[in-house]
């Protein structure tokens, strides 16, 4: 049974939790006092062209202003038929944009206390079965539908409706859905975007915010009342009101509670649970641990033998507590929503054939997280590199 529990404490502070059977699965969190900028549409100003880095400063009207490269300005191209390395190459970004000239741009990463945000001119719209994708040419399905015979049904009922000039991400809550039902969601999608291209035409003073992404509640339902819910448990009667709107618009019938005698998170034992996720060091069933370092650049997870001395040879040890490992770190992936590059230093493993069950064991796991990941494999120093994106972020 898949239940979503949201919390909103005194500070108006909101956790969002995914649980399944009592454990778990995905929490984030939207603090009051912070201000997001992640999915929000500017109409900006380019401030400086830095040509040595083939980028751009744009003003959106922050306190920082953003910044952007010329592969976020330059047509975005399909990866599979095209290079967008040798677009770069062969282009000049003072050719392409000159100082106090308008430009349209989306907000792809929040800015920190040393960098601003990143921005771009490619636009991603995410509705509840597709990401629309203003001026690109290519129809892409989701990687997690895995049936060739749906992906091809998917593939002509968009084709037939999909306009020119306009790109789509076909995503995986889409599998299995109505073609009326998807069509519906696409089009409503399209309507978005034309209202943001009249605002952005209206004459008025630059900088200005075009189009705010909705708060994280209803992003992050969005994602998640395609996934089996059976009912969702809430705190107060204003978000009960606000998901009781949200579903009726999307034509969706589940079961919403209203708990305020008792602390929320007091179910199923959340808070331990919550509590766990901030630890770096996390032990394995059998005695071994991983731990898990956060950097700006990537986040490096390190597996350790601990307690574990195994019954077997030194190999089939380690094989063990890896095997072990890789199933806990898909978890922590996920629970943590842990994105960017991921280096994790497994126990080194002398075997080919271990190493190969390894990441198949990894991916495996993988296949249950919503966020796109990507297992690049083992190095020369038999570190196991990967990637994985935000799930907070725009597809």
């Amino acid at each position: 049974m898949k239940e979503i529990i949201i919390n909103v404490d005194a500070k108006q502070n909101k956790r969002i939790l995914l649980v399944e059977n009592g454990k778990l699965l995905e929490q984030y969190e939207e603090n009051s006092n912070m201000k997001r900028l992640e999915g929000n549409i500017y109409l900006g100003k380019i401030q400086n062209v830095l040509q040595g880095m083939q980028a751009a400063f744009v003003d959106i009207g922050e306190k920082k202003n953003t910044f952007i490269h010329i592969k976020d300005i330059l047509p975005k191209v399909d990866t599979k038929t095209e290079d967008p390395e040798e677009a770069v190459k062969n282009n000049n970004i003072k050719d392409i944009v000159k100082v106090g000239m308008p430009i349209l741009v989306q907000v792809k990463r929040d800015s920190t206390n040393k960098k601003g945000a990143r921005v771009s001119t490619h636009i991603n719209l995410a509705g509840r079965f597709c990401v629309i994708m203003p001026g690109v040419k290519f129809i892409t399905i989701s990687q997690k539908i895995e049936k060739e015979k749906e992906r091809a049904r998917l593939i002509e009922m968009i084709e037939q409706h999909l306009p020119e000039g306009v790109g789509i991400i076909v995503r995986t809550s889409a599998e299995g859905k109505k073609e009326e039902d998807i069509i519906r969601d696409m089009k409503q999608t399209l309507e978005k975007w034309k209202n943001i291209q009249k605002e952005a035409k209206q004459e008025t003073q630059l900088p200005k915010l075009v189009c705010e992404n909705s708060d994280m509640v209803k992003r992050i339902l969005v994602d998640l009342i395609d996934q089996d819910i059976t009912r969702i448990i809430v705190n107060t009667q204003k978000e009960k009101q606000e998901i009781e709107q949200m579903l009726k618009e999307n034509g969706q019938q589940i079961e919403i509670v209203l708990q305020k005698q008792e602390s929320i998170l007091d179910r199923y034992d959340l808070q331990t649970q919550l509590e766990k996720i901030e630890n770096r060091k996390i032990w394995l069933k059998c005695g071994g641990f991983i731990t898990i370092d956060k950097t700006e650049a990537l986040t490096a997870i390190d597996v350790n033998s601990g307690k574990y001395i195994g019954t077997k040879s030194l190999e089939q040890t380690v094989y063990t507590v890896n095997k072990e490992a890789s199933i806990e770190i898909a978890k922590q992936l996920r629970l943590r929503d842990i994105g960017g590059i991921i280096i994790i230093d497994y126990i080194d493993m002398k075997e080919k054939e271990h190493k190969e069950k390894i990441i198949q064991v990894l991916q495996e796991n993988l296949k249950q997280d919503r966020s796109k990941t990507q297992i690049v494999g083992f190095t020369e120093l038999n570190l196991l590199e990967m990637t994985r994106k935000h799930m907070c972020s725009n597809d």
